[in-house]
């Protein structure tokens, strides 16, 4: 029997239908639910709205170009000692820091004191014979998460017997077959931006840290942003929790950088603008690194973007994590629904 177009129209809509019916079963109905509520008309109530969803703090700077910055903040700062959450709170950033060390990098290449087509096996020798194709892999492919070098997160005891210290974090890395040949695929891996601090501070023979402070945050006059842990006052850190677990991860250190929701949007605006690049480096960045971020640590989940349309900065900190659950698809919605907010807010 010969069919007709009518009919293969009529029996995708009806499988695009049975489809639809069949995946709404699988998808957590708490997803659904933050997605298809009638949208607010403030960021504020979105926020509060997040709260019920089980985050136990939240942070949202908005920075409309030619407006003043606006803040927005609900839930706890503190749970345990019932702090609520305020706009001045230092976050761990997480993965965010990767766009610093990737401004670090591009400023070094441009003063030559960096190639980024210069060979792994080149900057550390003595990691040739630990890490797959070191002699093919360069620093611009490490950059860009085009390695193929194993991310230690995957390791399956990093979670068991998590690494006490910078050497046994990149152990986990060490002696395993590549994920990929060279440039051949992407895979995001917190190795490579680790080897990249290592090679920075090898480079300037002091910490990258100091390098990112002199070089980015004074000139951009980022007061509230530092290199880790031990350069703050632990109770202006904003605490973190993970689902099930009794704990407050604020007191962990992971050599991350930490900083404000402001400082975060700040720097944001002026890598955006180009104005955290002096002359010739940011056709360099352009070429090898994005210009938005996330950031996910156990307790820490955090969005940076820039929207160029309505020339608008967003930023969202929650402080509520569950890497097998679905808080970062939660805390994607709420941010999602908030830029919709900002977007109806500035067309009236």
């Amino acid at each position: 029997m010969k069919v007709t177009k009518k009919q293969t129209k009529q029996m995708f809509r009806i499988a695009l239908f049975v489809g639809t019916i069949i995946s709404m079963f699988y998808v957590p109905w708490i997803l659904v639910r933050a997605w298809i509520t009638p949208l607010p008309n403030t960021v504020q109530e979105q926020l509060n709205a997040g709260i019920k969803y089980g985050f136990d703090g939240m942070i949202v700077y908005v920075d409309q170009g030619g407006k003043a910055p606006e803040y927005y903040t609900a839930g706890w700062h503190d749970r345990k000692n019932e702090i609520p959450a305020y706009p001045q709170a230092l976050f761990k950033i997480a993965s965010i820091t990767k766009l610093y060390v990737a401004v670090a990098t591009t400023k070094l290449v441009k003063e030559g004191r960096l190639s980024l087509d210069e060979t792994l096996a080149h900057y550390f020798p003595e990691l040739a014979g630990r890490i797959e194709n070191s002699d093919k892999i360069t620093l611009r492919m490490m950059v860009q998460h085009r390695s193929g070098i194993p991310n230690y997160v995957d390791h399956p005891n990093y979670w068991i017997k998590p690494p006490q210290n910078r050497q046994e974090t990149l152990d986990y890395a060490l002696d395993l077959p590549a994920d990929f040949k060279p440039n051949e695929d992407y895979g995001y891996s917190n190795t490579n931006y680790m080897l990249i601090e290592d090679l920075i501070d090898k480079t300037l023979g002091y910490p990258h840290q100091q390098y990112i402070r002199e070089r980015i945050l004074i000139p951009l006059g980022l007061k509230h942003t530092f290199g880790s842990l031990e350069e703050v006052n632990i109770k202006d850190v904003m605490s973190g929790y993970y689902v099930g677990i009794d704990k407050d991860f604020k007191t962990e250190n992971t050599g991350l950088m930490l900083a404000t929701a402001e400082d975060v949007g700040k720097f944001l605006r002026a890598l955006n603008d180009g104005s955290v690049f002096n002359e010739g480096e940011q056709e360099i960045y352009s070429s090898i690194y994005v210009y938005n971020h996330t950031g996910l640590l156990p307790g820490y989940q955090s969005i940076a973007k820039y929207y160029k349309d309505i020339d608008t900065i967003v930023i969202q900190f929650n402080n509520t994590t569950n890497f097998h659950g679905y808080d970062w698809n939660l805390a994607e919605i709420i941010y999602n629904r908030i830029v919709k907010i900002v977007r109806k807010k500035k067309q009236v």
